[in-house]
């Protein structure tokens, strides 16, 4: 089983910035991509972006510019640093785990919130 352990969310203003992170472990034996989605209240779940192990990125057109996401293979972490963050952005964010068989494994999701 892999666990995926999320950490960063909270409040922030509006332009403000939060980093999220994620770890996964467990029996993890190969990693395709890690990632995070998020889903705001009355929306489906959507992808924000995510990161092969190659360092091969993709993000959402509406968080391009803004979100960086970065992974330390290493430690199997994940990382969405967030800036510019707009009211929009308010949603739960959880991390993703895919592995090389395509199967996937969720964390149990992490707060945020813009909002003055």
């Amino acid at each position: 089983q892999v666990q995926l352990v999320e950490s960063g969310g909270g409040l922030v203003q509006p332009g403000g910035s939060l980093r999220l992170s994620c770890a996964a472990s467990g029996s993890i034996f190969s990693i395709n991509t890690m990632g995070w989605h998020r889903q705001a209240p009355g929306k489906q779940r959507e992808l924000v972006a995510s990161i092969t192990g190659g360092g091969s990125r993709n993000y959402a057109d509406a968080v391009k510019g803004r979100f960086t996401i970065s992974r330390d293979n290493a430690k199997n972490t994940v990382f969405l640093q967030m800036t510019g963050l707009k009211p929009e952005d308010t949603a739960v964010y959880y991390c993703k785990l895919r592995t090389s068989v395509y199967y996937d494994y969720w964390g149990q999701g992490t707060q945020v919130t813009v909002s003055s």
